[in-house]
């Protein structure tokens, strides 16, 4: 068993414990990441107002009634641009377009844009990507799991896309 396997079965182990309400995760279309479009995306813009945007994805999740999905990265990261990746992929995006609304935020080497995850208590970002699931009360959901995510490129994208899912309903 790969550490990957390992990685997914713990992460599909802990959705099916933790969230029994959870949505039913598409089925990737691809098995492996060598199946991903290239390049990978430069999802994060490092000249971008991240509190405005934030702010404004915020108020779009609260409005459509959707989980709002920080996702804290940078564009120099291979995990970090695999994740965004993974999501863009047809079946996964729709998911996605249907439960969060997300906003990517440049947090450099861990040195940028931190005050956006102090605001839900996550005081230290140690590794990318991060990813801040909060409610619709503006409440970050399971924060012991931010990181969960940090090292997609060792991940199945089944495994990512059953990770989205343990948080919707």
């Amino acid at each position: 068993m790969t550490l990957a396997d390992v990685v997914r079965a713990l992460l599909v182990a802990s959705a099916l414990a933790g969230a029994a309400a959870a949505s039913i995760a598409p089925r990737v279309s691809i098995g492996d990441l060598r199946g991903l479009p290239t390049p990978l995306p430069y999802p994060y813009d490092f000249t971008a107002d991240a509190r405005a945007d934030v702010a404004s994805a915020r108020a779009r999740a609260k409005t459509e009634n959707k989980l709002l999905l920080v996702d804290l990265g940078g564009n120099w990261c291979p995990d970090c641009r695999i994740l965004a990746a993974i999501m863009a992929l047809p079946e996964v995006a729709a998911f996605v377009e249907a439960h969060y609304v997300v906003v990517f935020v440049d947090v450099g080497h861990m040195n940028r844009n931190l005050d956006i995850p102090a605001r839900w208590g996550v005081d230290r970002v140690t590794g990318v990507p991060s990813l801040l699931i909060v409610d619709s009360r503006g409440k970050l959901l399971d924060a012991g799991h931010t990181e969960a995510l940090d090292d997609a490129r060792s991940m199945k994208p089944q495994a990512v896309a059953d990770w989205l899912a343990r948080w919707t309903h």
